[in-house]
């Protein structure tokens, strides 16, 4: 399911206009990243919580020259997913 897709069942199941099921989703999302960007957790009972996670610098190599490489540290978003959804797709 893509974003359109998503936007399209919030239509449907709840009768708004096009316009409006927009505006929800892209609400949805926003809230989301700034979450994120602000450190915070999200976590929704029985699908998924996501974090922010820390990684270390460390040092890398490239691959064309074999030179060591620095890489920094960064934070990425991690998905964990729930057990519901687990065993939904399992029994799929």
């Amino acid at each position: 399911m893509n974003k359109a897709e998503l936007i399209e069942a919030v239509r449907k199941e709840s009768g708004l206009s096009r316009t409006k099921a927009n505006d929800v989703v892209e609400l949805f999302f926003d809230e989301m990243s700034e979450a994120l960007a602000s450190g915070d957790r999200i976590e929704i009972r029985g699908l998924c919580s996501i974090y922010v996670k820390n990684y270390k610098g460390y040092m890398g190599r490239n691959p064309k020259t074999g030179e060591p490489t620095p890489v920094p540290q960064k934070k990425l978003p991690f998905f964990k997913c729930g057990k519901e959804l687990k065993d939904m797709v399992d029994l799929g």
